[in-house]
């Protein structure tokens, strides 16, 4: 996996590609949360249109990073998940945990209200 992200409207969005499946993957989200907390970031998205596939460490990175955003007094949403993403969210009963957009403009219009 690979992570890019950026700031757009005050609302952090990060920008995943490839495979989230743990090892690396886990820590380089994690820290990359944790970089913007410290600079008092509290609103951010993960776009999952690039992602191909995600296992359950991958769940437990996103599950990790909605947790403690939310501890801080942040929020995490999703943009562009992709149907196979969907599936397995809704296979696990996490499809209600997070807040889903079609896009990343839809998203953060949602921080917005």
């Amino acid at each position: 996996m690979k992570l890019t992200d950026r700031e757009e409207n005050g609302v952090i969005v990060l920008e995943p590609t490839g495979k989230i499946m743990g090892g690396p993957d886990a820590s380089l989200l994690h820290d990359k949360l944790y970089e913007f907390i410290e600079q008092d970031k509290k609103q951010f998205i993960v776009d999952l249109s690039a992602v191909d596939w995600m296992n359950s460490t991958g769940l437990g990175i996103l599950i990790s990073g909605y947790t403690t955003l939310r501890n801080n007094g942040g929020k995490l949403k999703l943009a562009n998940v992709t149907e196979k993403i969907k599936t397995l969210l809704v296979i696990t009963k996490l499809d209600p945990v997070f807040e889903s957009y079609d896009s990343i403009a839809e998203a953060i219009k949602s921080f917005e209200q």
